[in-house]
């Protein structure tokens, strides 16, 4: 048994990937036709979110995960990275701190515009030494250009970091930014798709020289070499840049960690925190991690790994994707006539949506006072009728209780962006029955007694308001779910 500690550091790491893999394979026989140089990439899968996941839900989900871990270290501040967040003008972290159920003092920060953002925000943490426990998240999903190599490159999914007092299972050793208005890509305001630059003045004029630099300034501020670096983190997706790197720094073959490019693909902001997770993973104590992220200049971060085991697991293989029609109707690249069952007006009512917000979001119903009924929604009243009391309601939330299957429907007419509409009653343990949609569902995978588990998801969205409504959903409890809580 390791003796527990009490040091400042990274308390946690995890990352989160959709169960949903998208075939490379059949996504480059889609433009075989005119796009011959897409061939290099055509191996493997990159993780696919669903239609109704975004950089908010993949979010709350590699949140859920690093809470679940470490339950004794509430989080005070909360920062959400992305470059694709659902709002420009709405606290995306609020939505994701509702969901959690996390206190309305708890400080919450979006940050954008860069695939270094949560790199330098971790580096910041680690280096002030506040006492007040700090969640990072990353997250994206990005809308490449059909037929373009980010559409075979990029990956959708989140990773999470937690820092603060506590059993850390890494600390702080040195770190060095640098900033560098050098334009690999860029997206502008309004648009979906990168627009990026030639690859070898990315690769010599960006990483060999500017990302060489970091790394050699942070190695001299911790008085170490390069070759004491045991595990080391670049999230590039250009082929050969890691190596390269290493090598002109003099970081061993060995040390690289792998960016999972032919699991998961490239998860932009999300990257660096999600290698990180690996590299933490697979270190041995007292061994140094560096991790290094690049864009708009070049952060380096030096961590030393503890003797503390890693709380948690990484996320399965997922299950293989091979209608690329699916995966463009799941990104609005393409137009589908859905019939007149799907010409409904989605209008959210705010006034509503802002009395309700807190139940609805966090998934809390009550739990009566005088005879122990849980039910879903929240009311004045108890709902058993050899109760009935009044006003005897306690808020609780079913988002991490264990579930099963009561009754389920597939429905092939109502409408939905992924066909059939299955949805049914479900039972909670220690008490609550609510009818709720089912998510993340194989064909004739649902069975009366079958557990479930809550996933934060896209409701439905306001297409003429631009607007989107968030609420939970059951899938199915898989071995090594990727939502499942650690430990």
């Amino acid at each position: 048994m390791v003796p527990p500690t009490n040091e400042f550091g990274v308390l946690a790491t995890t990352r989160y990937l959709p169960r949903l893999r998208l075939d490379r394979a059949e996504l480059f026989a889609q433009h075989r036709w005119m796009a011959a140089g897409l061939k290099a990439h055509a191996r493997g899968h990159r993780a696919m979110a669903s239609w109704d996941e975004d950089s908010i839900t993949m979010s709350v989900e590699a949140a859920r995960q690093l809470l679940a871990s470490l339950p004794s270290q509430p989080p005070s501040q909360l920062t959400l990275v992305s470059t694709t967040l659902p709002f420009a003008d709405r606290l995306n972290a609020g939505v994701v701190a509702t969901a959690l159920g996390l206190p309305s003092d708890v400080v919450l920060r979006d940050l954008a515009s860069s695939p270094r953002a949560a790199t330098t925000e971790l580096a910041s943490a680690l280096a002030e030494g506040l006492p007040a426990t700090r969640l990072l998240l990353a997250a994206e999903r990005r809308t490449p250009r059909p037929a373009s190599a980010q559409e075979m490159i990029f990956g959708d999914g989140s990773a999470g970091v937690l820092v603060g007092h506590g059993p850390a299972i890494a600390t702080f050793v040195a770190h060095h930014g640098a900033h560098a208005d050098l334009v690999d890509h860029f997206r502008e305001a309004g648009n979906d798709h990168d627009y990026g630059w030639e690859e070898r003045w990315v690769r010599d004029e960006g990483y060999m020289k500017i990302a060489v630099d970091a790394i050699r300034q942070c190695l001299t501020k911790a008085g170490t070499t390069a070759a004491e670096i045991a595990r080391f983190v670049l999230p590039a997706p250009l082929p050969r840049i890691n190596e390269a790197v290493a090598k002109r720094v003099g970081i061993r073959p060995e040390a690289l960690v792998t960016t999972h490019a032919e699991s998961a693909g490239d998860l932009g902001g999300a990257q660096p925190l999600a290698m990180l997770d690996t590299a933490l993973r697979a270190a041995a104590p007292g061994e140094l991690i560096l991790a290094v992220a690049f864009g708009s200049g070049c952060d380096a971060l030096l961590l030393r790994r503890t003797a503390l085991p890693c709380p948690g697991a990484e996320p399965d293989e997922g299950r293989s994707e091979t209608s690329y029609m699916k995966y463009l109707s799941f990104t609005g690249q393409i137009a589908l006539e859905w019939g007149m069952r799907a010409e409904m007006d989605n209008k959210s009512v705010l006034t509503a949506a802002w009395r309700e917000g807190a139940h609805i979001a966090h998934f809390e119903g009550g739990k009566c006072s005088a005879c122990g009924t849980v039910q879903f929604p929240f009311s004045r009243l108890c709902v058993n009728p050899a109760c009935r009391a009044q006003d005897t309601q306690e808020a609780t939330s079913l988002a991490d209780t264990v579930a099963r299957v009561l009754s389920h429907t597939s429905d092939w007419l109502a409408y939905t962006p992924a066909p059939p509409f299955q949805f049914g009653h479900v039972d909670f343990d220690g008490g609550g029955r609510v009818l709720m949609e089912f998510a993340d569902t194989d064909a004739d995978e649902l069975s009366v007694g079958l557990p479930l588990r809550m996933v934060f998801r896209v409701k439905d969205f306001d297409a003429k308001r631009g607007f989107r409504r968030y609420f939970w959903k059951a899938t199915p409890v898989r071995q090594a779910a990727q939502g499942a809580p650690h430990g």
